[in-house]
């Protein structure tokens, strides 16, 4: 961000202590300290709060596109399982036309037998 090096900084600490002075630099630089990790915690937080507002907005897009996808699998099978079912009712009910066009209601020869008692 800021490109300082030794050089500038060595310029930097004679100018503040001529301006302060030998009694208050130690203090005020203990301040500058305190207030630069301040700032630095408090920038670090907001860096976080951002990415983990990123990372749960991407997983709310990959939730909401798994659903989709799940609905579109639903779809399908649900689809092919009610196309199987009519195909089956059809074929079940050929089948029962055609066994009842040209088919006896009793099987041949299956006349109930009568009972008769022998008394006697």
């Amino acid at each position: 961000m800021f490109d300082v090096g030794f050089s500038e900084l060595l310029v930097i600490g004679l100018v503040a202590l001529i301006v302060i002075g030998p009694e208050r630099l130690p203090r005020v630089a203990r301040t500058l300290g305190i207030l630069a990790g301040r700032l630095q915690r408090y920038v670090a937080d907001v860096k976080a709060d951002i990415n983990r507002e990123v990372e749960l907005d991407e997983l709310r897009k990959m939730k909401d596109s798994v659903q989709q996808a799940a609905s579109g699998i639903e779809n399908s099978v649900q689809s092919e399982l009610n196309k199987t079912a009519d195909e089956l009712n059809a074929a079940a009910n050929s089948a029962a036309m055609n066994s009842d066009v040209g088919a006896p209601t009793s099987p041949a020869g299956a006349e109930a037998p009568k009972v008769t008692e022998k008394t006697g």
